[in-house]
């Protein structure tokens, strides 16, 4: 019996409100998923964020969100609530920004940020989450866990904050993660290292990745399969 794909995107159009006709960000997209790396390409403007963004139930309140067939492991996320949404959004279903300047919180510690993280969809300790949180940052390469846990976001570079964003949105242990644009800000040393660390971690942990860029080069070595957006 053929596996269940992990998710199903059929038809898929996302509609925002105009001052004339309504902006159709996302028109008509569809594929099919399992525990791999998928490649969403395509230039400014063509719905890749947006697509994203609405696989985690994000899009703003006006937006219009239609599909044949939006389904995550058997969920209909059309007809998901908001008790279903919590469990997902974080849990199941994880998100990496482009820029993590905008995503970690600067008043709070790295370690502290990736422990709620762990804590906030998995009940445990705080102690355990602690560990989770060091091995995490340990899984994506950082070289000492304990002094970077105990740092503040202004404190690391733009390459050291990537990794850490990665290692927030994987310790809750999710089945698929979204990555928006994570290298584009990066120098291409430190992009190929972000690669190599997000490979690793969807061989290792069995996750399935979406990997949204501009640039088809990169995609194309990257990944198992590719999607134009358009």
């Amino acid at each position: 019996m053929p596996e269940r794909p992990l998710l199903t995107v059929e038809g898929l159009t996302v509609t925002f409100p105009g001052r004339g006709e309504p902006i159709r960000a996302v028109r008509g997209v569809g594929f099919s998923m399992g525990r791999e790396k998928l490649g969403i390409v395509g230039e400014s403007g063509s719905g890749k964020s947006v697509t994203g963004r609405t696989l985690l139930g994000l899009t703003q309140r006006d937006a219009v969100v239609r599909a044949k067939t939006l389904s995550f492991d058997g969920i209909d996320l059309l007809r998901a609530d908001a008790k279903t949404w919590r469990r997902i959004r974080g849990g199941r279903i994880s998100m990496v920004m482009q820029d993590p300047t905008f995503s970690l919180n600067p008043v709070m510690s790295v370690g502290s940020q990736i422990t709620e993280a762990v804590r906030l969809h998995s009940r445990i300790s705080r102690k355990a989450a602690r560990e989770r949180a060091l091995e995490m940052l340990e899984a994506v390469r950082i070289r000492n866990p304990l002094r970077v846990f105990r740092l503040r976001p202004h404190e690391v570079s733009g390459g050291m904050g990537q990794r850490i964003m990665i290692a927030m949105m994987v310790a809750p242990g999710p089945d698929l993660l979204i990555a928006d644009e994570p290298t584009s800000a990066l120098d291409v040393t430190v992009r190929m290292r972000i690669l190599a660390i997000l490979d690793d971690l969807v061989s290792r942990k069995g996750m399935g990745l979406i990997f949204i860029s501009h640039d088809l080069q990169l995609v194309s070595a990257f990944c198992d399969r590719v999607q134009i957006g358009r």
